[in-house]
């Protein structure tokens, strides 16, 4: 949401926040940013564009809130009641990022932000700052207290186990739902 502060009136309508927010996510990631317009938003969240520019001043700042409403689930930042263990742990992080790609168009609206990057730097600051940046140091965390071997290299081992999903995305095959624990296992083995 905008951090303007709302003027004295009527509330803002939390459903129409959310159908704002969602409107802009699937034409982000359909139309991509230049063909995205506030007009189009409104439009498709049934509202008006002076509703709209109450909420976000321009096209970056509502980017920069789609962007921040990704997130459908957070990332556990301890490990689950039902996980004892750091592997565990990683695990919930790597199927929660798992779920999180398949509930939005995360993967489109990042090749969108990808291919804006020359002209609008700082959407795709925002989309490493908010989303990638918290999980992998949450991942980051997990793996350190894994017991792994000292020589282990985590900001490697988070970007491949990370990177492996969009790699993944772009096979014929998609990404599997054993994803996580595939590639989890691959660098980390479940102990017997």
């Amino acid at each position: 949401m905008s951090t303007r502060q709302a003027k004295a009136g009527r509330p803002r309508n939390p459903a129409l926040d959310q159908a704002i927010l969602t409107a802009a996510a699937e034409q982000l990631g359909e139309l991509g940013y230049p063909r995205m317009s506030l007009e189009s938003v409104a439009s498709a969240a049934g509202t008006t564009v002076p509703s709209l520019r109450r909420r976000f001043r321009n096209k970056a700042e509502l980017v920069a809130a789609v962007i921040s409403s990704l997130r459908v689930e957070e990332p556990p930042k301890e490990p689950p009641a039902g996980a004892p263990t750091p592997r565990d742990h990683a695990l919930a992080i790597l199927e929660n990022f798992h779920s999180n790609l398949r509930a939005v168009p995360a993967l489109a609206i990042l090749g969108s932000l990808l291919a804006e990057e020359s002209r609008h730097p700082e959407l795709l600051e925002v989309f490493k700052t908010r989303i990638v940046e918290p999980r992998r140091d949450l991942l980051r965390q997990a793996l350190a207290a894994g017991g792994l071997p000292g020589s282990a290299d985590l900001d490697v081992l988070t970007s491949m186990l990370i990177g492996s999903f969009y790699g993944q995305y772009v096979t014929a095959a998609g990404i599997p739902d054993d994803w996580p624990s595939r590639v989890l296992s691959a660098v980390w083995p479940a102990e017997d």
